[in-house]
């Protein structure tokens, strides 16, 4: 069974910082293409950073540049999205998912998805 689980939302003020956990069964994410995605409502699911399998190539999207930071952790098989300065208009629901070895920001192309965990930032 291939499964993503998301957790580490929450609440935090404007300038505050999360991080977010992805933990893979099934399968191994160092050797997939990961992304992090968010949906705020009424909004269309994007990519936030996304990096291709062994993270040979990761991309952020222009909001979260110098802000957010996407990393591995291959022991645990785990995915994580450190998020510093925060700003209301990252408040969405994070999904972090798993595609083969190609890069892409593009939702349709992955194939794994998590349930999705909230992130809500307001004072």
């Amino acid at each position: 069974q291939l499964q993503l689980v998301e957790s580490g939302g929450g609440l935090v003020q404007p300038g505050g910082s999360l991080r977010l956990s992805c933990a893979a069964s099934g399968f191994t994410l160092d050797y997939r293409a990961i992304g992090w995605f968010r949906q705020a409502p009424g909004k269309e699911r994007e990519g936030v950073p996304c990096f291709s399998d062994r993270g040979a190539r990761t991309e952020y999207a222009d909001p979260v540049k110098g802000r957010f930071t996407i990393s591995r952790d291959n022991a645990k098989n785990t995915v994580y999205l450190q998020m510093n300065s925060m700003k209301p208009e990252d408040t969405a629901v994070y999904y972090c998912a798993a595609r083969g070895t190609g890069w892409s920001s593009r939702p349709g192309d992955y194939g794994y998805w998590g349930l999705g965990t909230q992130v809500t930032v307001a004072s």
